[in-house]
């Protein structure tokens, strides 16, 4: 019969204690962009600052956004343009605020194919989900939108890009109805090209 020896505990104690630490570290919440996610209270009361006496349902349109994509990292308020008669097209500008990036310019522009008539000038606020860094945001995002524009209305819709994901919420002057696909080409610089 074999006699154990303190050294032969003190090794499996060692052993036992780096794996405590590995776990320890792999399971600990990491430091990452992400980190700079706004709450649904943060994100209201910049959409009412910004969309003023039009912002009524402003609070229940983000909530149902909070519901369906979570905390955002990241959000744009800016005004656009857009016409429509089957095709369309919408211009914008705004600038995107975040808490680990501070805040830049950006610009919009795209194209849109439907039953979808009539024109619109619109106070736009966009909420970013999952944008690994700034320069992730310039991009295409793709996205199928129905709604029902009157004066002051307020619309949602969501637009994709790899893993970020838009949420533009909308609230404007014009009447526009009917249902569009297109998307937007998110640029640092405005250029008259939607493509």
């Amino acid at each position: 019969m074999r006699h154990l020896r303190f050294s032969d505990f003190a090794g499996h104690r060692l052993l036992a204690a780096a794996l405590l630490v590995i776990t320890a570290l792999t399971l600990a919440p990491r430091s990452s962009y992400a980190d700079g996610e706004y709450s649904i209270q943060e994100i209201v009361d910049a959409g009412h600052g910004f969309f003023g006496e039009a912002s009524g349902g402003l609070a229940k349109v983000i909530e149902k956004a909070f519901q369906q994509y979570g905390l955002p990292n990241g959000y744009i308020l800016g005004q656009e343009g857009s016409g429509a008669f089957v095709a369309g097209l919408t211009y914008g500008e705004g600038g995107l605020y975040t808490k680990n990036a501070g805040q830049h310019d950006v610009f919009w522009q795209g194209p849109s194919l439907g039953i979808d008539y009539g024109g619109n000038g619109t106070r736009v606020m966009m909420l970013v989900y999952d944008l690994p860094s700034v320069d992730s945001l310039y991009a295409r995002y793709g996205g199928v939108s129905g709604s029902a524009y009157v004066v002051a209305g307020l619309g949602m819709t969501a637009m994709k890009s790899r893993d970020v994901v838009l949420v533009p919420i909308r609230t404007g002057i014009g009447a526009r109805l009917g249902v569009n696909v297109g998307y937007l080409k998110l640029t640092r610089q405005p250029t008259w090209n939607p493509f």
